[in-house]
């Protein structure tokens, strides 16, 4: 695959971005693509490795060195052909995936690892952009219904592949527009929602039915999708946030890091009111001429700096309870596996003018005489006996008006349709299932509802999975795969 020598003779390139001065006035991607010359080479870097530990280092198992081949001799039309063969939706991973595909490529081991999240972007931009990506419905319907409670990136990929199977889907999305974390709790500048829209849009053209605002078990009953329905998917996503149980937590001014990014992607979106991620209105939470400070050093706690810093704070500090990872693999991270938060990174909202610390223990939130947050007391831990001590004498004050908790959520809602159907829970309260299968005969769960909060890439994975074990559970065997490239029409 690829040129054999190509890793020798062409360096890694990337996307690049456009300056952070200039990207921190709006809210659009501000990528910027190698040329057409520039992607062949990176194709041509894959080294025709006797093993592809790629293929286990991608949660979908992509197979990369073919979409790479195709791409190193301009065979674009093969390669998204592959590209899409595992992974739906190909637009949102090369956007917002943390690449553990390339932290297990081969050419990692001496070099820098081959671009391979740039090429699949590549792929389907390209693919998108030249009007390739229509809409292909099946030839043909089996008579079973499914309905598929979540529009996250696990459901949509399981009502997909169910569709593409011939089932009839139905998509139920509580909020207004479909998408799930990836409209409302990804900012747009990593991930603009017409991106999502025209996904969408696809799917309906294709035969999948969305219903929004449709919040199953409280404005739709269950019995509805019970008596109307031959299965029915979770996929509700892991909703119910880690809080901090602090003296002055109640402040005014102490926020989730969800509900400030889904309230800013209501406002710009211009979707109705001022929103959580639960379409519940809430008071309005701006950073504007704030000192802000985001608790929790992940994905989430990023994107809360990179709006933060676009709504135009007076300052950005964002703290983490464990202590600053090392740069680069260590023995506990060994090649081919994906460090992650193992190992320092700097993302591109940390780099656009942002303060950072590590093994910071939050005491308590102080308020002024109105309930206003003014400030954080913290102390300084000592974790070298592998637990967090505090550092005597440590303690100070972090001045403050605006707190967002980015810490990871615990499990889904427990409350609501889960308690109506009486799924069976694990011990970390996700929804229990089998093989994707519930405790509820026809009930199967998929996503950070089933598995706890992840990646996207992991969600569409477990997306696909489960509609291979409804698939089987409707026909009593299951090809999907095969099944869906014999229906579908093109």
């Amino acid at each position: 695959m690829g040129k054999e020598t190509g890793f020798k003779e062409f360096q890694r390139k990337t996307y690049g971005y456009k300056p952070a001065e200039e990207r921190v006035k709006g809210y659009s991607e501000f990528l910027v693509p190698p040329t057409a010359k520039e992607l062949e080479e990176q194709g041509a870097r894959c080294m025709n490795c006797g093993v592809p530990f790629c293929h286990n280092g991608c949660p979908l198992g992509n197979i990369i060195p073919d979409f790479n081949d195709h791409v190193y001799r301009g065979k674009w039309d093969k390669a998204l052909e592959s590209l899409r063969s595992t992974n739906n939706f190909p637009e949102f991973t090369g956007r917002i995936c943390p690449a553990p595909c390339e932290s297990a490529c081969v050419v990692g081991l001496i070099k820098p690892p081959v671009a391979i999240k740039t090429l699949e972007l590549s792929i389907i931009d390209n693919a998108w952009e030249n009007g390739r990506m229509v809409a292909k419905p099946p030839k043909f319907r089996t008579g079973k219904k499914v309905a598929v409670i979540g529009s996250g990136p696990s459901g949509l990929a399981a009502a997909d592949q169910l569709n593409r199977a011939g089932h009839s889907v139905t998509v139920f999305e509580r909020a207004e527009k479909v998408g799930g974390l990836l409209r409302y709790g990804i900012p747009d500048f990593k991930l603009e929602k017409n991106v999502v829209q025209r996904r969408a849009d696809l799917m309906a053209e294709e035969g999948v039915v969305f219903r929004t605002l449709a919040n199953v078990g409280v404005n739709v009953p269950l019995s509805e999708i019970r008596q109307n329905f031959d299965a029915i998917v979770l996929a509700g996503g892991s909703t119910v946030p880690r809080d901090l149980s602090l003296p002055g937590r109640e402040g005014t001014g102490v926020y989730p890091a969800m509900e400030f990014l889904s309230q800013n992607n209501h406002r710009q979106a211009k979707l109705s009111g001022v929103r959580n991620q639960r379409g519940e209105s809430i008071q309005e939470i701006l950073a504007t001429g704030k000192r802000v400070l985001v608790i929790g050093g992940g994905d989430t706690g990023s994107d809360c700096v990179g709006t933060s810093i676009r709504q135009g704070a007076k300052s950005v500090l964002q703290v983490e309870l464990l202590p600053k990872p090392p740069e680069g693999r260590t023995d506990k991270t060994p090649w081919p596996t994906h460090p992650g938060p193992a190992s320092f990174s700097t993302s591109t909202s940390q780099s656009e003018g942002c303060e950072r610390d590590w093994s910071v223990g939050s005491k308590e939130i102080l308020r002024d005489a109105k309930g206003n947050v003014c400030g954080v007391r913290a102390v300084k831990l000592d974790w070298s006996k592998g637990k967090p001590d505090e550092v005597p004498g440590s303690e100070y004050v972090i001045e403050c008006e605006l707190v967002l908790l980015a810490m990871g959520f615990l499990h889904p809602d427990p409350k609501g349709l889960l308690e109506q159907l009486g799924v069976e829970k694990d011990e970390r309260g996700n929804v229990k299932a089998t093989n994707y299968a519930t405790s509820v005969e026809g009930v199967f769960a998929a996503g950070d509802m089933r598995r706890g909060q992840s990646l996207v890439v992991w969600a569409i994975s477990e997306g696909r999975e489960a509609a291979r074990a409804v698939d089987s559970y409707l026909d009593g065997q299951s090809y999907l795969a095969a099944k869906a490239a014999s229906l579908c029409q093109g």
